[in-house]
C-alpha cells in the first residue's frame, strides 16, 4: 500500500492562487451587482456619517419593500447623490417643535442628534403623500433636506447604507 501522494513543490500555491483569484473575481460580480459605493460629501448627516466617509449602499434593498423609518437612504437630489435618514413615510404627519421631532403628534426619540444643535427650530405639522418617504439629516442646522425640497419619491431612493467602510467605523 502506497502512502498519500504528495503534491509538489509549486502545485499547492497556484492552486491557492486560482481559488484567491476565482474569490475575488466573484466577490467583484456579486459586489457590482449587489452594492453601490458612495462617498458623503456633505456634514449634514453628522455625526453619524462623515464627509469623506465610504458607504456600501444595498441598491436591491426597496424593490420589494419600501423604505421604512430610521433607514439611511440614498437618493437622486436634482442631479446630485444625497445620503439622509427616512424619519416619516407616507400617511405620516410629521412636525418638529422647538427642535423635537413629531411624527403623529408624537415625539420620537433621537439618539444621533444632538439636541443642543436643533433648539429653537420648527417645521409642519406636514402630512407625508403616499408614494414618499420625509427625510431629514442629523446635523439638522447645516442639511437640506425634505423641510426645504419636500417629501421624496420612492421611485427616487436608490438604495439604503448598509455599511461604512472607510474609515473604518470607531474610527474618525
Amino acid at each position: 500500500m502506497r502512502g498519500p501522494r504528495r503534491c509538489g513543490g509549486r502545485r499547492p500555491v497556484a492552486v491557492l492562487r486560482t481559488a484567491l483569484l476565482a474569490a475575488v473575481a466573484v466577490a467583484a460580480v456579486v459586489a457590482a451587482v449587489l452594492v453601490e459605493p458612495v462617498r458623503v460629501e456633505s456634514t449634514s448627516m453628522e455625526p453619524t456619517l462623515l464627509s469623506g466617509d465610504h458607504l456600501l449602499v444595498d441598491d436591491r434593498a426597496y424593490r420589494d419593500a419600501p423604505p421604512r423609518r430610521g433607514d439611511l437612504v440614498v437618493f437622486d437630489g436634482s442631479g446630485a447623490t444625497l445620503v439622509k435618514r427616512v424619519v416619516a413615510v407616507a400617511g405620516d404627519t410629521v412636525a418638529i417643535e422647538d427642535g423635537v421631532l413629531e411624527i403623529d403628534g408624537r415625539a420620537v426619540e433621537e439618539p444621533a442628534v444632538d439636541p443642543r444643535t436643533v433648539d429653537g427650530m420648527y417645521f409642519g405639522p406636514a402630512r407625508v403623500p403616499a408614494g414618499t418617504v420625509f427625510v431629514l439629516g442629523d446635523n439638522r442646522r447645516h442639511s437640506v433636506d425634505s423641510r426645504q425640497f419636500g417629501p421624496v419619491p420612492v421611485a427616487r431612493v436608490t438604495g439604503r447604507v448598509i455599511l461604512r467602510w472607510w474609515p473604518r467605523p470607531g474610527r474618525p
